[in-house]
């Protein structure tokens, strides 16, 4: 793939997306507004629950109707509003065009079939390649993940692997086709630290290698430090605070955003006590009026319980949604 860093590859406008369910309708996401730049790894971060996963199945076409209805909104890839090409059109772009990292490669690998035969069905179909050249290119991507060129891995079935092995696996398959945009949905959750740090590093090095840009999804703001340029902090199916790695970090203005900082862990800070979020995400059916952070806000007034705040830029691409900006914090 080829293009200017700059050049934007994923616009995401008001996307308004809900859910059927026996009890009423679930509203899951409400009006999120994301963009990805080529070459950019740019990060939705969130608690369970917020709308991560669903804005990332949504990209990818995954979302069956009914249950699922979207309500509004644009996807805009690459030039093309996703949401309006056909079932066929959608399957033509995933894989080939939008790859997608699972966060548990377990439930995703077929554990039918071997390793090599799911990443050379995917190159066959899309590519139209021979069984000869797909396995080739299978072995260089295996190679590439770090599971060596040898054939082993590539006869093995998902069981026979270690958690680590099948992320990289999983890895390879998503990459194989050279995809545009990868998405990650939390990638490295099941994995030990040291796992986790490989890969991070390696899916930076093939943002890099293929210029792609990667739309990691997490819970973990700390992971989320070591590898975003930039990211969307989502809450309740709204993005409250968007900002590049050095704003979000150096200067969070959302009171949401700050929790969540002050919830991880800092070597620099042993022995200071991690703050809680009290409260939980609110049940996507059930959704407070007004700020929906407001029940769980230290810094909440009359007006956040009445009205939704509008989204505003502070500078250099800093947004937030909140009518709360620069007020004093608790713990200033």
């Amino acid at each position: 793939m080829t293009g200017s860093e700059n050049h934007h590859l994923l616009d995401i406008h008001n996307l308004d997306v809900s859910f059927e369910q026996h009890k009423g309708i679930a509203h899951a996401l409400r009006g999120i507004d994301l963009c990805l730049k080529s070459a950019e790894i740019h990060a939705l971060v969130g608690e369970s629950g917020s709308g991560k996963t669903v804005t990332s199945m949504c990209v990818m076409g995954l979302l069956s109707t009914p249950p699922c209805r979207v309500n509004g909104g644009e996807i805009i890839f690459q030039g093309r509003n996703l949401l309006r090409l056909s079932e066929n059109d959608r399957r033509k772009v995933r894989g080939k065009e939008i790859g997608m990292i699972f966060q548990e490669p377990g439930k995703y690998l077929n554990p039918a079939y071997k390793i090599g035969e799911q990443i050379t069905e995917t190159l066959i179909l899309h590519f139209n390649m021979t069984r000869k050249s797909a396995v080739a290119q299978a072995l260089e991507f295996l190679n590439l993940v770090g599971l060596g060129k040898n054939k082993r891995v590539l006869n093995s079935y998902p069981h026979e692997l270690s958690g680590g092995m099948k992320q990289r696996a999983m890895i390879a398959m998503s990459v194989a086709c050279h995809p545009a945009l990868l998405i990650a949905d939390e990638p490295t959750t099941a994995l030990d630290v040291t796992l986790q740090l490989q890969i991070l590093k390696l899916i930076q090095n093939l943002k890099d290698k293929f210029s792609m840009g990667v739309l990691f999804i997490s819970h973990d703001l700390g992971v989320v430090k070591e590898i975003a340029e930039r990211t969307s902090v989502i809450y309740a199916g709204k993005i409250v605070e968007s900002a590049t790695r050095q704003q979000l970090f150096e200067n969070p203005i959302h009171p949401y955003t700050k929790l969540l900082l002050l919830s991880i862990p800092d070597a620099a800070k042993r022995g200071t006590r991690l703050r809680a979020i009290p409260g939980t995400v609110p049940d996507a059916e059930n959704i407070p009026g007004g700020c929906s952070f407001h029940p769980r806000c230290p810094l909440v007034e009359e007006g956040c319980r009445r009205e939704i705040p509008p989204t505003i830029d502070y500078g250099d691409g800093h947004k937030a949604a909140c009518f709360l900006i620069g007020k004093k914090w608790i713990d200033s």
